[in-house]
């Protein structure tokens, strides 16, 4: 059994997922032409400004997860890796004088670790993803209290704001860095042997090891990787609000697993593209936008995120089951 076999070519093709992201982007298309005539201010270059913007903070986050969704893991921590990044930020910024851009390496750093010490317990212990990742979530919320006390941190300055609220064009700033990450993860995913060992670990992670793949070591890395890229949101999110707040993240783990998987990226492993997972950010921040201009109750969106989730998983379900079926008729 050679890796190309294993793999399967389609698996991690962006065309194999090209139905799901038409439908998603129909989709947006209609319930934007529906909210623009449900709403005049919805179409306002300021709005759809709003809604990219927003959509970036949680979308970086959300391609760390997709990719630990692809190798059949799952990364409940990383809304507290966000804001365990944005605190000790904030206070770098505001405490220490510390220059903006060794304060985001050491805090991007400071995440990236964190996410390797999961693939760690999770590789080295043979613990459960879900386990492990629930735990450090608690764990990193709690640290953000101890250290924050619960308060804000606030009076970031200077150009560092610039990620998280400057404007390239009539492009936010947000926006533009979230699109070359996932141009990157594309290339990456597409057309290295590191990204197409991913796909072969989340579709069978025993053969892959019998192809000479060092499961545990990608394991790590992909943890890593997403640790590192909730660090970088949490800091973009207190560079939009020049403080860091001990609520960054909240509600991100639900929405990344979410968006990953409206756009393709299957909870069993195997099959995913972050180009999807940028749709169906897309979808979620547009969700959350309607909410508020047509001034529905804010207690509505977590109905309405759980029921997205419910359907998501359901929807992942059938994709699953109708693989599985198709291969067995072969």
């Amino acid at each position: 059994m050679d890796m190309e076999n294993l793999i399967g070519k389609k698996k991690f093709s962006l065309g194999q997922n090209a139905s799901t992201i038409l439908f998603l982007l129909l989709f947006i298309a209609l319930f934007g032409a529906i909210l623009s005539f449900a709403t005049p201010n919805f179409l306002t270059a300021y709005n759809v400004g709003v809604i990219f913007k927003q959509m970036s903070f949680f979308g970086v986050a959300a391609l760390g997860q997709t990719l630990v969704l692809i190798i059949g893991g799952i990364d409940l921590s990383i809304g507290s890796t966000a804001c365990l990044s944005g605190i000790p930020f904030a206070l770098c910024m505001t405490k220490t004088g510390m220059h903006p851009l060794l304060a985001v390496v050491i805090c991007v750093i400071a995440g990236a670790l964190m996410g390797y010490i999961n693939g760690l317990f999770i590789t080295k212990l043979k613990l459960h993803p879900f386990i492990v990742t629930l735990a450090a979530s608690n764990i990193g919320y709690g640290f953000v209290l101890v250290i924050s006390e619960g308060y804000t941190i606030s009076g970031i300055t200077g150009k560092v704001l610039t990620i998280g609220q400057g404007m390239l064009g009539p492009i936010p700033v947000p926006t533009v860095i979230f699109i070359v990450f996932v141009a990157i993860l594309t290339y990456i995913l597409k057309c290295t042997p590191f990204g197409r060992e991913l796909f072969a670990i989340g579709g069978n992670a025993a053969a892959s090891r019998l192809v000479g793949i060092n499961v545990e070591s990608r394991t790590r890395l992909v943890y890593l990787l997403s640790g590192a890229f909730a660090a970088f949101a949490g800091i973009m999110v207190a560079c939009r609000y020049n403080s860091g707040q001990p609520t960054i993240g909240e509600t991100w783990v639900m929405n990344s697993i979410t968006a990953a998987v409206i756009g393709g990226t299957s909870m069993a492993g195997g099959i995913g593209t972050v180009v999807g997972t940028l749709v169906g950010t897309l979808l979620m921040q547009l969700l959350s936008n309607a909410i508020v201009m047509l001034n529905i109750s804010q207690y509505w969106e977590q109905v309405m995120i759980g029921s997205v989730v419910l359907l998501a998983v359901v929807i992942d379900s059938l994709r699953t089951m109708g693989r599985t079926k198709s291969l067995r008729n072969k």
